[in-house]
């Protein structure tokens, strides 16, 4: 990939212009935002195994710094592409794939971007770097999806790279204020990639809610849709201590509720959800329109 790397103050801190050449067109692209700490992770690492439960091909992308993205799959903390290209100097002709991939549950393949040392670089080239290492060693040409997981609500600079790539944009958001307003900027932040790429919004993931009235209230002013509810049950928490995914879980009652509302999903995301056009609010009339009792 050719990247522009500009000197930034302090030195030692780079900023980077992507290759717009440079993209993911041989299978379906998802990236998943939302406010930090919401359940980005989860939720991405159980879509991908619903949809390696359609017999697709799966390929999930960690774009945190933490590398968490994919542990419930793999069981561990996997290496980083950053610590990968720092072992070898950056020369990326002598990475192996075993160097910064490996193969989690039902055959999901993982990938964490990790991030440049504080302070001192773009996100956007680890993401950069990470979708070039999969073209060069052929690792997309029989991938059907790809899952970006992304940082936190940060939906500027390097962590907005993932939209270059992705085909629908998904916000996770709890039935609160502080994930609303944070689903609300990534709608806006979204929109604004959609001028110049392909990407589009597709959507609203209900997470961690018992009830919604809040999320379909903002979804219906602003014109986004919620595509899934993954209601709030005490196996999704224990699945992350037990360091593995719902699918793996003891089949009770709410086990098996939470596995098909990932499936309904994937099943909808595959045949294709349409583009939506949504208006986001100004942050004023959002505090405004949630208000308080």
């Amino acid at each position: 990939m050719n990247t522009v790397i500009r000197n930034a103050q302090p030195p030692g801190s780079v900023q980077v212009e992507l290759d717009p050449d440079i993209r993911i067109d041989t299978a379906k692209v998802f990236a998943i935002y939302g406010k930090g700490g919401i359940g980005k992770s989860t939720t991405s690492s159980n879509l991908s195994v619903a949809f390696s439960k359609l017999g697709k091909r799966v390929l999930q992308i960690g774009c945190d710094p933490k590398h968490d993205s994919t542990f419930t799959l793999t069981k561990c903390l996997a290496p980083t592409v950053i610590d990968a290209l720092e072992s070898v100097r950056f020369h990326i002709e002598e990475l192996r794939v075993e160097d910064y991939m490996m193969e989690g549950y039902n055959g999901v393949l993982c990938v964490e971007a990790g991030g440049p040392p504080a302070g001192t670089g773009c996100g956007g080239f680890v993401v950069g770097q990470t979708v070039k290492l999969l073209k060069e060693h052929r690792l997309l040409d029989d991938t059907d999806v790809v899952v970006f997981d992304v940082l936190g609500d940060v939906v500027c600079g390097g962590f907005a790279s993932p939209l270059q790539h992705a085909d629908r944009a998904l916000i996770v958001t709890a039935n609160d204020f502080d994930s609303i307003f944070a689903a609300n900027r990534i709608a806006a932040a979204i929109n604004a990639k959609a001028k110049n790429y392909d990407v589009r919004l597709g959507g609203v993931i209900a997470n961690r809610s018992k009830a919604t009235d809040q999320i379909d209230g903002f979804c219906e002013r602003t014109g986004l849709k919620r595509v899934a509810h993954i209601r709030d049950v005490d196996a999704v928490r224990r699945s992350r201590l037990k360091k593995c995914t719902l699918f793996e879980m003891e089949e009770t009652p709410e086990v098996l509720e939470v596995r098909e509302e990932y499936m309904q999903l994937a099943e909808k995301l595959w045949a294709g959800v349409e583009p939506i056009e949504a208006t986001p609010m100004k942050d004023r009339e959002l505090f405004e329109f949630l208000g308080f009792d």
